[in-house]
């Protein structure tokens, strides 16, 4: 039996960790096909991960498996998962990073025992790999361990309507330096500028149609406002980071 595998951390591609997880997967799976969603999240950055992953993982077929690790409790006594959603199986730490996934459906969650040969600094090869590998080749979710409800859960984003306004935030900066929000683009109003602090700015289709330098609001293509700037980075051009208040008027 095979299964795709899908693997997303913070390792990087100088070192040798990412291929280290590879050569377990394929060792234990090895009929599997490993697809890379990233390895650039920011050294311990839950909530990146958490939305990369929320935003990504539908786009699998059901019966994929995702491997995910940011993790900078490793070796503490945070929890290793195993969990199902909606056709899906997930492998990741219990700090909030499978937040998104949780809120997306009902979701049946075990706890991970560590195999005794396990280090305590890289449980991505000892503990993940391999019950991710468990998961390809087919074996319940209950053959791997103890169904558990008390998860940890990073805080929820603000989403609001007050007045004629929806209120959200920033809650995702990508490599670009594009703000993403959390407003859903179908609910604002085709003519309101989005404001991000002293910034208004005008709600166009795309990138080309402001000049460059110039700051534009769109509907991104996860279905939220997303806020560029033309050739350059909003995030550094309007001096503006994740959480920030985002504001426009609604349809």
């Amino acid at each position: 039996m095979s299964a795709i595998i899908t693997l997303l951390t913070d390792f990087g591609t100088s070192d040798s960790y990412v291929g280290e997880v590879k050569g377990t997967l394929v060792s234990l799976a090895p009929l599997s096909q490993l697809v890379d969603l990233t390895h650039d999240i920011a050294p311990g950055d839950v909530a990146a991960a958490s939305f990369v992953l929320g935003r990504a993982w539908r786009t699998f077929p059901a019966g994929t498996v995702h491997l995910a690790v940011v993790d900078p409790g490793v070796g503490t006594r945070r929890r290793a998962l195993a969990a199902e959603v909606g056709g899906h199986r997930f492998v990741a730490p219990d700090n909030g990073l499978l937040s998104d996934v949780f809120a997306a459906a009902h979701a049946e969650v075990v706890s991970l025992p560590a195999p005794p040969a396990a280090g305590a600094t890289f449980h991505g090869r000892d503990v993940f790999a391999p019950a991710a590998a468990r998961l390809a080749l087919g074996a319940a979710l209950g053959e791997l361990g103890a169904a558990v409800s008390d998860l940890v859960h990073l805080p929820p984003r603000r989403l609001r309507t007050e007045g004629r306004d929806l209120v959200g935030q920033v809650v995702h900066v990508d490599r670009f330096g594009t703000l993403v929000t959390n407003i859903p683009a179908s609910a604002a109003a085709e003519d309101a500028p989005v404001r991000l602090g002293r910034h208004a700015i005008e709600l166009r289709a795309t990138f080309a149609d402001v000049p460059p330098g110039s700051p534009v609001a769109f509907a991104g293509s996860g279905g939220t406002l997303e806020i560029a700037v033309r050739d350059g980075r909003a995030d550094a051009a309007l001096g503006l980071a994740r959480g920030v208040e985002v504001r426009v008027a609604a349809r």
